[in-house]
């Protein structure tokens, strides 16, 4: 009878093993998702970053009276640069004034028949928007992915897990900059 009882304990004992290890793995599998999301995200933000120098110079022969819009846009890419290794809510804040500024100025180009002409102002503009779209998707699968991570931190059992093996739920890139809620404004003028 005392070794039934032994081997009903170490049963429990490996089914338990079993469940801790099944629910660790899948908790690093899942943090590890949100770090490749994340790496999606900068090597968009990164050929955004490539891209707005040759954007900024193309314009800047076309703008001799919009150096504001232009000193905004390169400063708004050394902020955003400098936060490469901030968090999700200060790097997405940093990334929406960058947006913001990059709008400013393809608005400001449209006063600018010439410049909206040029070939390689074309390109880049396309290229510029190729991009934006590519971060945005980055940023819904990175949320997709935080989302997935902070489910499985949160609910239980895995939450008891996660709190003895230190997990912490993640941050979402989120938009704090309040232009980029707005609609944009269309004109076929």
């Amino acid at each position: 009878m005392d070794l039934l009882w032994l081997w009903i304990v170490l049963g429990i004992l490996v089914l338990l093993l079993i469940f801790v290890i099944a629910n660790y793995n899948g908790l690093v599998r899942l943090r590890n998702e949100v770090k490749n999301a994340w790496a999606q995200i900068d090597v968009q933000l990164k050929r955004r970053y490539d891209l707005i120098p040759n954007l900024v110079e193309t314009v800047r022969g076309y703008m001799k009276h919009e150096r504001e819009t232009l000193e905004a846009v390169t400063k708004a890419r050394t902020v955003a640069q400098k936060m490469s290794e901030a968090g999700a809510g200060a790097r997405g804040k940093a990334e929406g004034e960058l947006s913001s500024a990059l709008m400013r100025l393809l608005a400001v180009a449209e006063a600018y028949p010439d410049l909206k002409a040029n070939q390689n102002f074309l390109a880049l503009q396309e290229e510029l928007t190729s991009t934006e779209n590519k971060i945005s998707f980055s940023r819904q699968y990175y949320n997709d992915s935080v989302l997935r991570f902070n489910n499985k931190t949160q609910v239980f059992p895995t939450n008891i897990i996660a709190g003895m093996f230190g997990f912490k739920s993640g941050e979402y890139f989120e938009v704090t900059v309040s232009t980029e809620r707005q609609a944009p404004k269309v004109s076929f003028s």
